[in-house]
């Protein structure tokens, strides 16, 4: 999965994306100018390939939403966490609303998911995780995240769990560090890995596993672990959805030595797709020298992360009674982030 440079596709990106190894773009904030230039920038991408490319993004809420000038800003899940604390049945269904609403408008627009929602616990540590966290009860991250899937599901989106088994606990940022959980897996087991487990149970789709070593459990990160994604995540918890890396171009990433190292590791150890964000030069060196297998497993998984449903353009999906009465509710709780990221060099 590779990304674009701007607002439109340069011909080097039509040929990266008619290349057999290509299987998806995510898009980011460059990549937006407006509703009517990203729905044609989604529809070039399709008729690109007899087999559609999945198309994502990451699309949460607060200081990580893409796209917000002609979409309903969405509010951190912090706040429906907190919303939890004071009123349960409202903030569960808040939380659907939610889900819902972030799925129809990106479908709309012609986007296939979002990486969503965050599963790890607040623990007041993890700068880069903070209020995109729900809760730091696994009970009520699981009660509201089952929710937020809900809804998405409701409008023809499936979610994406991250970052498992868990970036709460740790404070550095994978992004530009190699952060360290040194709790054994017991610890990990009985807190942080809890919903995971039971949205597993619940039925969700897809996994993004963190840019972490957890030295207790093994050396490598959880992304390029054959026993955190195959024998932990597939057998013994047994998932059986779409595994996707997290970006292989964070600092996270770099102790498995080159793109092509790192994405063959991450293919070995489990995952069915490999994201290469801002490193043009990477993603034709994996491209360029990946073999073209065929992986029948993953097609299948990939399979189920395609949008679903009737794809309403977004000034008829505007007109209708459920969005306004959900944009306005959901609108009203947004805040002010409490740090802004650069969505150009941030990756989930």
């Amino acid at each position: 999965m590779l990304d674009l440079d701007g607002t439109e596709l340069l011909p080097e990106e039509i040929e990266l994306i008619q290349h057999p190894n290509t299987g998806g773009v995510i898009l980011f904030s460059r990549n937006f100018s407006d509703i009517n230039q990203l729905r044609a920038l989604t529809e070039h991408i399709k008729k690109l390939r007899k087999t559609e490319l999945l198309i994502g993004v990451d699309h949460e809420g607060g200081r990580i939403q893409r796209f917000r000038h002609g979409f309903t800003r969405l509010p951190p899940c912090r706040v429906l966490g907190e919303l939890y604390d004071e009123d349960r049945r409202q903030a569960v269904a808040l939380a659907e609303a939610t889900g819902w609403l972030l799925a129809i408008e990106l479908l709309a627009m012609g986007v296939d998911f979002s990486f969503a929602p965050v599963l790890d616990l607040d623990r007041n540590k993890s700068q880069v995780i903070g209020d995109r966290a729900f809760h730091h009860s696994p009970d009520i991250v699981i009660d509201l995240a089952k929710a937020y899937i809900k809804g998405m599901r409701k409008a023809g989106m499936e979610g994406v769990g991250k970052h498992f088994p868990g970036h709460g606990w740790v404070h550095e940022d994978s992004h530009t560090a190699v952060p360290r959980d040194l709790r054994s897996y017991e610890d990990i087991m009985l807190s942080d890995l809890i919903p995971f487990e039971r949205l597993i149970n619940a039925g969700i789709s897809a996994i993004m596993p963190a840019h972490v070593i957890y030295e207790k459990i093994d050396r490598y990160p959880a992304g390029f672990s054959k026993i955190w994604l195959t024998k932990i995540l597939r057998e013994r918890l047994g998932f059986h959805g779409m595994i996707f890396s997290d970006d292989i171009s964070m600092a996270g990433a770099v102790v498995q030595g080159t793109p092509l190292d790192r994405t063959n590791a991450a293919l070995e150890a489990g995952c069915d797709m490999v994201l290469i964000c801002n490193n043009r030069k990477a993603v034709y060196e994996v491209i360029d020298n990946l073999p073209q297998e065929s992986m029948p497993a993953s097609h299948v998984r990939k399979m189920r992360m395609y949008g679903k449903g009737d794809k309403i353009q977004m000034s008829e999906l505007k007109k209708s009674r459920d969005w306004k009465k959900i944009s306005s509710q959901i609108s009203c709780l947004d805040r002010e982030p409490e740090l802004d990221l650069d969505d150009d060099e941030y990756q989930a």
